[in-house]
């Protein structure tokens, strides 16, 4: 099987750090997995096995002649079988498509605002879904959804999935106290809900002034942004909540921190949360997309509602005055992780799906 996944950029989202994960991943299952770029490299360029060839087609506008006939001679060069577009990527591959009719396109859905899916429309996607062999979907909303607006009857539901550490030469040395650090992994965007969290940051601060908040994720300098550096500067909160921006090496950091945060507002399948449970941190999260399908129980982390900062507070504060309850929260999560959504079990059910998909057409 020869397979190429193709991503938008490689900078630290959720989508781009899957189309990585799968391309390292099945370069230990099949003949070739290869990854493309199209619009933009990142961090996550250097979290690309050495096995996986890579390319970057530099695209500047949504139809690219130079970059889709860049695609097309990898696909021909490489005698690539199926193209796995994640996410908006799929245009690209559907013009592909159109010149080499053989290629089968795999459309990956990473959509994260999965609370209203009624509302989401898109008549591109449709019509290139005539194109698609097969989707895939990140949570079962989405899967719902692609069953009644696709033109593609070959649908199902993969979770994430996380792979084995990835470590760098980033040494990062965490501000605050040891042992009372608390880590929230998610770019700066309006649907993380960053304001939730600033606002739990100032109950905390009252009642245990000693816990910190490291907040990881890339920073788009907008108004989200400012509002949330304004919001920290006006509460005086300076001392206890520090933003560092994008790093390579989630691993080094989460394992310097002893509670892990997600005050999303909407979600799919975070990838934060797999990444906590790895090294079986304690999780506080809000109850959006498929969290409460990981978390079932308080013996695996705390689920609270969306935008209620009250209950966000008073689970955190469970947390820290227990470190007995956090230590097994933090070891059933880590279980479950490693059991359901690890890469050798999503990866197996992924090739036997894609040769159902081949022997049926």
């Amino acid at each position: 099987m020869r397979i190429v996944q193709i991503i938008d950029s490689l900078e630290a989202g959720g989508a781009e750090r899957m189309a990585v994960n799968y391309a390292n991943a099945l370069a230990k299952k099949i003949t070739f997995s290869g990854l493309v770029a199209t619009r933009k490299e990142g961090v996550l360029k250097n979290q690309i096995d050495s096995e996986v060839p890579y390319l970057f087609l530099e695209k500047q506008k949504s139809v690219d002649i130079k970059a889709i006939l860049k695609l097309r001679k990898f696909v021909k060069n490489n005698s690539i079988e199926i193209i796995h577009a994640h996410s908006s990527s799929f245009f690209i591959a559907v013009l592909v498509k159109l010149t080499l009719p053989k290629i089968k396109i795999i459309w990956h859905d990473h959509f994260g605002i999965s609370q209203d899916l009624s509302l989401r429309k898109n008549l591109g996607l449709k019509f290139g879904s005539f194109f698609f062999t097969g989707s895939i979907a990140v949570n079962s909303s989405l899967k719902k959804w692609a069953e009644s607006y696709l033109w593609c009857s070959k649908i199902v539901y993969f979770p994430n999935f996380i792979l084995t550490v990835f470590q760098s030469n980033d040494k990062i040395e965490l501000k605050g106290t040891t042992g009372k650090r608390i880590i929230c992994v998610a770019n700066l965007r309006p649907q993380k809900n960053h304001k939730l969290l600033i606002e739990v940051a100032s109950i905390i601060k009252e009642k245990f002034p000693d816990w910190t908040f490291h907040l990881f994720g890339k920073d788009f300098k907008d108004d989200y942004s400012q509002q949330i550096k304004n919001s920290i500067r006006n509460l005086k909160l300076e001392k206890n909540v520090f933003f560092y921006g994008t790093i390579q090496n989630v691993s080094s950091v989460i394992k310097q921190c002893d509670i892990a945060v997600l005050t999303s507002l909407s979600e799919g399948l975070p990838l934060a949360i797999l990444e906590y449970g790895l090294h079986k941190m304690p999780v506080v999260a809000t109850n959006v997309g498929e969290i409460s399908k990981i978390m079932t129980s308080n013996k695996e982390g705390l689920i609270v509602e969306s935008n209620n900062v009250s209950q966000f507070a008073n689970a955190l504060i469970q947390f820290i005055q227990n470190e007995n309850y956090r230590n097994e929260a933090g070891m059933v999560l880590n279980k479950k992780i490693t059991l359901n959504f690890s890469e050798e079990s999503i990866i197996n059910q992924y090739i036997l799906w894609l040769n159902s998909l081949i022997s049926f057409a």
